[in-house]
């Protein structure tokens, strides 16, 4: 009997032995594959890649807020669609592209971020610490103001223009975006 039981021990033995040097081998594997999975991009490398924010991508870029969209830092942008910038006007977006109205077009671009990380919950939080509106301050140094309308969370600047937020939550390296379905164009800027 003794020479089973000593038989069966050392067997359990290698068999746990192999087992812990199996699941360590796994183990090692798995952390080789996540170190080796992609990082989220940046805001800007992610809104160059959707074809819905050519537009914005052209604006950031011609007034070199592109380049702050790239740093590391927590900043939340409300992203105008393509079909966003359509609702302007022909001649609004002529003066807003005009090389003369580089500023203008900076400080419009500016209404759209925050900086700061928001996500769609941590707005509705603030919105219900405030009896249904949040306030929020942009790059530009003006307030955005958030509400419900219905479902959807609808943003107001201090002109009264409103955008609705039509897709949350993209996710960045450095922070976050909102796809919103209408330019904020400060009546004073036009």
């Amino acid at each position: 009997m003794k020479k089973w039981t000593s038989l069966v021990s050392l067997c359990a033995l290698f068999f746990g032995f192999s087992m812990y040097a199996q699941d360590n081998a796994i183990e090692f594997k798995f952390d080789n594959l996540i170190s080796k999975l992609p990082l989220e991009k940046s805001i800007l490398e992610r809104t160059e890649s959707f074809e819905n924010h050519s537009s914005l991508l052209n604006a950031l870029r011609a007034v070199n807020l592109d380049k702050v969209l790239n740093y590391n830092g927590e900043f939340t942008v409300f992203a105008p669609s393509n079909l966003a910038f359509e609702k302007l006007s022909k001649s609004t977006l002529d003066k807003l592209f005009d090389p003369e109205n580089k500023r203008t077009l900076k400080a419009m671009l500016s209404y759209h971020i925050i900086a700061d990380k928001l996500s769609a919950s941590s707005i509705l939080k603030a919105m219900c610490r405030g009896n249904g509106i949040a306030k929020f301050t942009t790059i530009q140094g003006d307030e955005i103001t958030a509400s419900m309308q219905g479902i959807d969370i609808v943003l107001t600047d201090k002109f009264g223009n409103h955008a609705m937020i039509t897709t949350a939550d993209s996710n960045q390296s450095n922070g976050i975006i909102h796809e919103i379905d209408t330019v904020f164009v400060p009546e004073k800027m036009l």
